[in-house]
């Protein structure tokens, strides 16, 4: 047993170690910064404010527009997302011919880095529906879609959704597959048809599969930030600019060190109650065979 421990330690200990380097010390100075005035220069004074710059988040016009925005574009997508995922889901699980071409070709999106995938849809939102609203004359529907503030935002909202679909569609396989044939035979007998086996039988089986993916998809939306800045760099006007890139131009471009750590601390503890809230709501709703 002493060995066990041992052994354990040996793994466990670097591991915890490292934790604390990248997040709990980064976490906690952030919360120390957040307390002062600072451009984040060492050679300049940090000036303690208290708890003026947390005032200051919820009177920031600006920063309120973009928790806002951004919820709103979590809502649309979370929904969006898992609908799909789990339509995907049950089409490469049937008796498709193509099925494992299909799961292959649903999940490399996600390998594709944030970054870069941004700037294909920039392609294809630009340039791409330019050339199509020129050749199909339909120019109402066919334009530079990033220059538009509605548009901007669904395109937004097409890029996140291709990029998590995939991901999202492999948790509901495993998920699906772990359900016994014995349950799913024992729903037909009792003549069950397909919609009411799925609503009664799968669905209730599905939640910890549920349960996962709103969490994933939930947090992913609410810190976007590669795909929002390759895509529209929270343009036109900032009318697509979410929560991460608002905090990330307040320390970065404003040289406001402190009041964008604060805002920081503020978004996480948003994120962080809202995704605690999911998990407790959908784990109630989990069911054991």
């Amino acid at each position: 047993m002493p060995l066990r421990k041992t052994w354990f330690a040996l793994f466990t200990i670097p591991l915890l170690f490292a934790f604390a380097i990248v997040v709990i010390v980064p976490f906690l100075c952030g919360i120390y910064y957040s307390f002062f005035s600072w451009d984040g220069l060492p050679k300049n004074p940090m000036i303690f404010v208290g708890f003026e710059n947390y005032a200051d988040v919820f009177r920031d016009t600006q920063f309120l527009s973009s928790l806002l925005r951004t919820t709103l574009f979590t809502l649309l997508t979370v929904v969006i997302v898992n609908v799909l995922a789990m339509a995907f889901a049950m089409a490469v699980t049937s008796r498709l011919k193509l099925r494992n071409v299909g799961r292959v070709m649903l999940f490399m999106p996600y390998l594709i880095g944030g970054l870069l995938l941004g700037y294909i849809w920039q392609f294809i939102l630009g340039d791409c529906m330019t050339m199509l609203g020129e050749i199909t004359g339909r120019e109402d529907l066919f334009f530079y879609w990033l220059s538009d503030r509605e548009f901007a935002f669904i395109g937004l909202i097409v890029v996140a959704t291709w990029q998590m679909a995939g991901y999202m569609m492999v948790i509901y396989i495993a998920g699906m597959q772990s359900i016994s044939d014995d349950i799913l035979e024992a729903a037909k007998m009792d003549g069950a048809g397909y919609w009411q086996t799925f609503f009664r039988v799968r669905l209730p089986l599905l939640m910890p599969s549920i349960t996962i993916c709103l969490f994933l998809t939930l947090s992913n939306c609410f810190k976007i930030y590669d795909v929002n800045i390759a895509l529209t760099r929270g343009g036109p006007a900032n009318a697509t600019e979410m929560v991460s890139m608002n905090i990330f131009n307040e320390i970065f471009s404003k040289s406001n060190y402190g009041y964008g750590q604060a805002k920081a601390i503020v978004f996480f503890f948003i994120v962080g109650i809202i995704t605690m809230l999911q998990v407790r709501a959908t784990a109630k709703r989990e069911v054991e065979v």
